[in-house]
């Protein structure tokens, strides 16, 4: 614990630690600013000055301006130190999780305790300016949490904003000056409630409970996959979900800093979501690649997929609406022009990942087109984000009600319902399922990669957050249920049309969304219209999951270098990049064996078992070494009361538990990826896809021991120190009061002991 010696007029190195100043402050024409302004700065433009913030002062009247921010006549009377009654109101310059500046030079995000008591001022340090009447000076008292070691620079400035002194005018508003000259902005927050949730809902909901979930029915035994998915959600989904929501709200930080400030030690968390992210936003926006496609294909009369009239078709196409009257085709040799359009014309797919072939252009315009929509949809921020999700996360549950009724009211839609409720108890044996099940989780829940730490960063500290996560949760799998009628309502049609099992309808992987729902599409009269309307849902339930994880990733790289990024036009031009770079990548995947490529990356990336192994760490950094009992402490400090207990012992014993035996299984069991079933990929693509799997598994382990061998002391104190919660968080564990402040003085600094 350092401590702070700064004598006035005398200049101190200042160490990092828990401090205690007062700070001399004026009322000039109806507004509260500190004249010894240097004091309350410290010239420290490396340090972190974070807490909660309380003000008090004496009875004003409305319209009274503290710093910046107008006085509510709705603040509150309380008693005073002194026992007369003062104003008090909370965090008057709460914005986006922090504080307007007080001073010159300075971001105060957080001030874990700020008092205002009268005072006149010593006639020794009385200022000059005749508005600075002594019988309006007032004592600010702050506890300051410094992070970081920077020397002063010079003495205190007792001069008064707005006087002119040796020519120079002091600015009359404090940190304005240095504000316009750094161009340092405010870290942003949701404009209100409906935004978040809008922006959580457009996250988790996405192309999985389209054609994910579904598939993974299909797959895995249909309704017996309910068994290990419902076990997933209520012991892992609902309890991680909720983890690093509460997480990012309580710390009004991003995926990586958020648990640089809960334990140092553990920071490789953030590390391996952000590896994630930067692996999925590589090859995620390529689904919306291929819909922009589709969409821009069905501009026409007659839908390029209904019929077999086109140069890429081949002689044993077949319209199924023709299929029943035909005599000379058979079932066997028969093809759809839905699945030749898809591998014909839109991926022209080679015969393996050993020959990527030429690049799709048409493709890779779709592709640009998608990036230039996800950027103008975050460059601003929340600011723009807030707002886009209003439709991007609506409009899709519209569409999706349409073509559930259409699909319901098919022939054969019955025999396919069927086969998705009817479990097939024998597919529990198989490892895989469990292992898709708790993917499936995890991804279409954006558990473990730093979204919804992100996201939650932004939200009011006393925002109830708890109740929002059981809502979207449930709202989540709710829709994921729901999708799973719409599509196997058509693929029982579509098994009935060509006399064959409902399991051997529909290709695998993302290739369901491009023959089950197109097919469905055809039947519909004005089928191009519908068409259009379906491709359009396809592209927004992509684009709203796409760049809230451009956001997560923009937010934690902000967020680690605040004095670099959050400045004017530089947040657009680190997203610039990120996009760039992004693009370029993704070209490979536009190849004619792109394919191969996207499936190496939705294999290993980051829906296989990287996630569940980042959710172990999670649930142990909480629980066992932060501390259960303290985050529900900090959980009640923000929404009231105590979330239901079974969630603390899910963080502390079941899923761990859960993901534990999960990823062991899955490693024993363990079998190569193939594409449809048919395709064995070659040696080396394997040894690629583990690669990708581990670049983010191994940030945990190499920050452990990184973090360990740069400190100095034996293992026991590296561990205590790394272990403990920095002192900057909103409150200490277990209050929501600040730290009590007992003397009133010109300038009094004192240490304050901090035990983890």
């Amino acid at each position: 614990m350092g401590t702070l010696s700064h004598v006035l007029g005398c200049p101190a190195p200042i160490l990092p630690g828990i401090v205690q100043l007062s700070v001399i402050c004026r009322l000039d024409e109806g507004a509260l600013y500190p004249i010894n302004q240097q004091v309350l700065g410290l010239r420290l433009p490396r340090a972190e000055l974070r807490g909660h913030l309380r003000v008090w002062w004496p009875p004003m009247p409305p319209g009274t301006v503290l710093g910046r921010e107008v006085m509510e006549s709705g603040s509150q009377a309380a008693p005073g130190p002194g026992g007369e009654h003062w104003w008090r109101q909370r965090e008057p310059f709460s914005q986006a999780g922090g504080n307007e500046p007080l001073c010159t030079g300075h971001e105060i995000s957080h001030v874990q305790h700020l008092s205002v008591l009268p005072s006149r001022l010593p006639l020794a340090h009385a200022p000059t300016a005749p508005s600075a009447s002594p019988n309006f000076c007032l004592v600010a008292w702050l506890v300051l949490n410094i992070t970081e070691e920077t020397p002063s620079e010079g003495g205190m400035d007792y001069r008064v904003p707005g006087a002119v002194s040796n020519g120079e005018t002091v600015p009359a508003y404090p940190g304005t000056e240095k504000e316009e000259e750094d161009q340092t902005l405010e870290r942003g927050q949701w404009n209100n409630k409906l935004e978040y949730v809008l922006s959580v809902a457009g996250e988790i909901i996405g192309l999985g409970n389209v054609w994910r979930f579904p598939y993974l029915c299909y797959k895995n035994g249909g309704g017996a996959f309910f068994i290990p998915y419902l076990i997933f959600l209520f012991t892992c989904g609902i309890p991680v979900f909720f983890l690093e929501t509460a997480l990012g709200q309580y710390t009004s930080q991003g995926g990586v800093t958020a648990w640089r400030r809960i334990c140092p030690l553990f920071e490789g968390i953030g590390y391996a979501s952000q590896v994630i992210v930067v692996l999925l936003n590589f090859y995620y926006i390529i689904v919306l690649a291929w819909a922009l496609f589709y969409l821009f294909s069905s501009f026409t009369i007659d839908l390029p997929w209904g019929s077999c009239d086109h140069e890429w078709n081949t002689g044993n196409c077949m319209e199924l609406q023709k299929a029943n009257s035909t005599l000379n085709v058979t079932s066997e040799n028969a093809t759809s022009p839905v699945i030749e359009f898809w591998e014909r014309r839109v991926l022209k797919i080679s015969d393996g990942i050993q020959h990527l072939g030429s690049l799709r252009w048409e493709l890779a315009l779709c592709l640009l087109l998608a990036w230039i929509i996800c950027y103008f949809c975050i460059w601003k921020g929340v600011k723009s984000t807030g707002k886009v999700v209003y439709f991007t996360a609506t409009f899709p549950y519209l569409m999706l009600v349409v073509l559930l009724i259409r699909g319901v009211s098919l022939p054969g839609a019955s025999q396919g319902i069927l086969f998705y409720l009817y479990p097939d108890l024998s597919r529990l044996g198989d490892p895989q399922v469990w292992m898709d099940a708790g993917t499936q989780i995890f991804f279409s829940y954006a558990i473990c990669l730093g979204c919804l730490t992100a996201l939650g960063s932004y939200n009011k500290y006393h925002n109830n957050c708890y109740r929002d996560c059981v809502a979207l949760c449930f709202l989540n799998s709710g829709t994921s249920f729901v999708a799973g009628f719409a599509i196997f309502s058509i693929l029982g049609f579509m098994a009935g049309e060509q006399g064959v099992p409902i399991a051997e309808v529909a290709e695998s992987g993302p290739g369901l969304a491009f023959i089950a729902y197109p097919r469905a599409v055809v039947m519909l009269p004005f089928s191009p219209l519908w068409a259009c309307f379906f491709f359009l849902m396809v592209v927004l339930l992509g684009l709203d999951s796409q760049f809230v994880c451009v956001e997560s990733l923009v937010t934690a790289l902000v967020d680690m270098y605040p004095t670099i990024f959050r400045k004017k036009n530089r947040r657009e031009t680190l997203i610039l990049l990120v996009s760039v770079l992004s693009y370029l990548v993704g070209l490979v995947m536009l190849t004619e064996g792109g394919m191969y490529v996207f499936q190496l990356f939705d294999y290993y990336a980051a829906s296989g078992m990287c996630l569940l192994f980042v959710a172990i760490f999670e649930t142990l950094c909480i629980a066992w070494v932060y501390g259960a009992e303290r985050f529900y402490d900090n959980i009640e400090d923000m929404i009231g009361y105590r979330p239901w207990p079974i969630i603390k012992y899910c963080w502390l014993f079941i899923t761990p538990a859960v993901c534990m035996a999960t990823f062991l299984f899955s490693l024993i069991k363990y079998t190569p990826l193939t594409y449809n079933k048919k395709y064995v990929y070659p040696w080396w693509g394997d040894t690629l896809g583990w690669l990708l799997a581990l670049s983010s598994m191994v940030c945990i382990p190499l920050w452990i021991v990184y973090k360990l061998s740069t400190i100095k002391g034996s293992l026991r104190e590296r561990l205590h120190e790394l272990t403990c919660p920095l002192e900057d968080l909103p409150s200490m564990p277990g209050t929501g009061q600040p730290l009590p402040s007992t003397r009133a003085g010109l300038l009094t600094l004192t240490e304050l002991e901090s035990h983890c």
